[in-house]
């Protein structure tokens, strides 16, 4: 090999630093941590735009690291990446899950310096039930009735929301499967109401996005990305979302995923340059 002779990085342009386990609450004395992946140069201005990411877990705790490696790339491009954890539903009823990640939310703008983060520009991101947690993140920002007391003072609305086949209106799913498969210990959609089968319906209203869509707010815009032959989430959860959406003058995209089912075969490398493309241009 000829010698070779190539610059140093003193800045570090293009490197990246990886945070793991940052504790940001203790419920009922429960430690939650997030993992957050961010550029190792410095933004040199008001820091960088934030990706807050929620893995599916069907509410249960998710796996903060499934998708970190496709999200690298997205903060080799500079932004932060924060993939968070929350409470499962078998041990906290919803809406503890929503709440946990607002607390994220919050933990992350009031440390926003020590991140080299600019705390105006945040985008959810969440797959399946991830996907509805970010949903409602996009629709109930600063509402008291998800909010907690740690880190008050800083807002949990955000200015873009990604959502990959997440449930939106939740009624209707648990009807369906309540029909098809009757209650049992292990079905989520009743633990998320507490295991209260009286209870169920109004809690499942509470957190599905579809309620939160009337008209009149000031709201984020939306990518909505759904694979066709899903039999977890039916398309159509995401198609009705999108109309309402639409129909009541927010900014909506729809992406169909033709012959795709929850996960799997669902990503590709043109699918991830959407989102990306999406998330760079709202945020």
């Amino acid at each position: 090999m000829a010698e070779i002779t190539i610059a140093s990085n003193p800045s570090h342009a293009g490197m990246l630093d990886m945070r793991a386990n940052i504790p940001f609450a203790n419920p009922d004395g429960e430690e939650l941590a997030l993992q957050l992946i961010k550029p190792r140069w410095a933004s040199g201005g008001p820091g960088f735009p934030l990706v807050l990411f929620i893995q599916g877990s069907g509410w249960t705790k998710p796996d903060q690291f499934w998708q970190l490696p496709e999200l690298s790339r997205l903060a080799a491009r500079g932004f932060v990446i924060a993939s968070v954890t929350h409470r499962s539903c078998k041990t906290a009823p919803a809406p503890a899950f929503l709440r946990d990640v607002k607390t994220a939310l919050r933990f992350l703008r009031a440390n926003a310096a020590q991140y080299d983060i600019d705390k105006e520009r945040v985008c959810a991101f969440g797959t399946s039930s991830g996907g509805n947690t970010a949903l409602l993140m996009g629709l109930t920002g600063d509402d008291p009735a998800f909010e907690g007391e740690e880190y008050a003072g800083e807002s949990t609305r955000v200015q873009a929301v990604v959502d990959c086949f997440g449930p939106a209106e939740l009624e209707s799913l648990f009807d369906e499967r309540l029909a098809a498969h009757g209650v049992s210990d292990d079905f989520l959609l009743y633990s998320l109401g507490g295991g209260d089968l009286d209870n169920c319906h109004q809690v499942l209203r509470t957190i599905s996005p579809d309620a939160y869509v009337i008209p009149g707010r000031q709201l984020p815009p939306f990518l909505l990305l759904h694979g066709d032959a899903d039999d977890v989430v039916d398309f159509s959860q995401s198609e009705n979302l999108y109309r309402h959406l639409t129909e009541q003058g927010y900014q909506a995209d729809l992406v169909r995923v033709t012959g795709a089912p929850h996960e799997g075969s669902f990503w590709s490398r043109p699918l991830w340059e959407l989102i990306f493309n999406f998330i760079q241009k709202h945020i």
